[in-house]
C-alpha cells in the first residue's frame, strides 16, 4: 500500500455496474469481492477506512440497448440482489440506483459544454464496440457522449478512488481531464482570462494557469487485484460469450458446466499426462482452490494420476463452497424484496445529500447560483 493510502484520514471511494443480468464470478472475482473488502476494510482502532458508494448503472444501460429495455426492471433487480448477497452491507456502504439521483444528468450535461468532441472520438473502446456490436445502431450521441456521462457518475461524489482492475484504469483518466479542464475554466484566476483577445486565447490562459481551486477534484485509480477468469469455453468469462457460471447459479448447475469445461487439448485419453499451466480449469483451481487441493491437481495432470473429471469436480467443491454464503444471502433478500426496495430508497436519499452538495459548488463556480 502507498504512502498516501495509509492517511488516517477516510477517503471516498465509489464505483458502478451496469444491469445487463445476474452476475457471474468474472463479475465478482473483478469487482465486487474487491468491493466487499474495501467496504470492511478499518483502521487500527476500527473505524472504516472508506467512505464507500457503489451503484447500478440502469442509465448507461441505454447507451448500447436503448432499442429494447423489455428486461431492464427485471435486470436491475437481479444486479441489486446480487450486490446485496455478495456482502455490500447498506450499513457501511452507500447502495443506490444512477437514475434516481437525477444531478448525474445535470452534471452529464454541464460536462458536456466543456468536453471537446475529439477527446470521445478517440475514446478506444468508441470504435471497438461499433466493431464488436455491428446488429446495433450505436451511431448516436448518447453512445458518443458516455464517457461525459460516466466521469458525470465519478466527479458528483467528489472520490478520492475508483477501484478498478488494470485494464480499467484508462476510463478513468478521461474523467481525470474533464475534471482538470472544468477546473481550470471555472477554479482559476480570471485575470489572465481577461487580456484575452478570443475564445481560444482565453481558454489556453486558463488551461495554463497554475493557481486553480479543485472544485471537481481528479479522482485516483484504486488498482484491486482482478484475476482474469476463464469461462466454460476457456475464452474470458462473459454473457455474451454464454461461457459464465452465475452467482446464483444451483449446485447441480455449476458441476454441470464445469464438467464440460475445456481443458488441455493435448490431453485427449485419461492416460494422457496434462500441462496444468495451459489449462483453463487449473486457472480457476488457483482462484477457488486451496493450495493443498492445487497440489494434488497439477501433479495428477502432470502424471495423468487424475482424470479431467476429477479435477473437475475438486474444482466444482471450492467454487460451491466460495458461493454458498453468497446464495444464502440472496435467498434472504429473494425473500424480502421490500428490503431490497428499502435499501435502494435509503441509498437514493443519501447518495442525492451527498451529490447536492456537490452540485451547489458546480452552480456557484460557474456562474448559475443566485448567491
Amino acid at each position: 500500500m502507498s504512502e498516501e493510502m495509509k492517511s488516517t484520514a477516510r477517503k471516498r471511494v465509489l464505483s458502478g455496474m451496469r444491469p445487463t443480468g445476474k452476475l457471474h464470478l468474472g463479475n465478482y472475482m473483478g469487482a465486487l469481492k474487491n468491493w466487499v473488502e474495501l467496504q470492511n476494510a478499518t483502521f487500527e482502532d476500527g473505524s472504516p477506512k472508506y467512505e464507500c458508494y457503489f451503484f447500478i448503472a440502469d442509465f448507461h444501460a441505454l447507451t448500447t440497448d436503448y432499442a429494447d429495455t423489455s428486461e431492464l426492471r427485471v435486470n436491475i433487480k437481479q444486479v441489486a440482489l446480487d450486490f446485496l448477497s455478495a456482502g455490500l452491507d447498506p450499513k457501511r456502504s452507500t447502495i443506490f440506483l444512477q437514475s434516481e439521483v437525477q444531478a448525474h444528468f445535470v452534471l452529464n450535461d454541464m460536462l458536456g459544454m466543456v468536453t471537446p468532441l475529439s477527446w470521445l472520438e478517440r475514446v478506444p473502446t468508441y470504435k471497438d464496440q461499433q466493431e464488436q456490436l455491428k446488429e446495433k445502431d450505436l451511431a448516436t450521441f448518447g453512445f458518443l457522449g458516455y464517457p461525459v456521462l460516466m466521469s458525470a457518475d465519478i466527479l458528483l461524489y467528489q472520490p478520492d478512488f475508483v477501484p478498478v482492475g488494470l485494464d480499467q484504469a484508462p476510463h478513468v483518466e478521461i474523467t481525470r481531464e474533464i475534471a482538470r479542464r472544468f477546473n481550470h475554466l471555472y477554479g482559476s484566476k480570471r485575470t489572465a482570462a481577461n487580456t484575452a483577445k478570443s475564445d481560444k486565447e482565453r481558454l489556453a490562459e486558463l488551461e495554463k494557469s497554475t493557481d486553480v481551486r479543485e472544485i471537481l477534484p481528479e479522482p485516483r485509480v484504486l488498482l484491486t487485484p482482478s484475476p482474469k477468469l476463464p469461462g466454460t469455453d476457456g475464452r474470458k468469462m462473459s454473457k455474451s460469450y454464454g461461457n459464465t457460471i452465475l452467482l446464483s447459479d444451483p449446485e447441480s448447475e455449476i458441476r454441470a458446466k464445469l464438467k464440460t469445461m475445456v481443458t488441455d487439448p493435448a490431453r485427449v485419453r485419461r492416460t494422457d499426462p496434462g500441462n496444468p499451466d495451459v489449462c483453463p480449469v487449473f486457472d480457476l483451481h488457483k482462484v477457488f482452490s486451496s493450495d493443498e487441493v492445487q497440489t494434488q491437481a497439477a501433479e495428477g495432470c502432470r502424471t495423468a494420476g487424475i482424470g479431467c473429471i476429477q479435477c473437475k469436480g475438486w474444482l466444482a467443491d471450492a467454487v460451491v463452497k466460495e458461493l454458498a454464503p453468497i446464495q444464502e444471502r440472496r435467498r434472504h433478500f429473494e425473500q424480502n424484496p421490500d428490503d431490497v426496495d428499502a435499501i435502494l430508497d435509503d441509498g437514493a436519499f443519501r447518495a442525492n445529500g451527498r451529490a447536492a452538495v456537490t452540485m451547489r459548488q458546480v452552480f456557484s463556480a460557474v456562474g448559475l447560483s443566485r448567491r
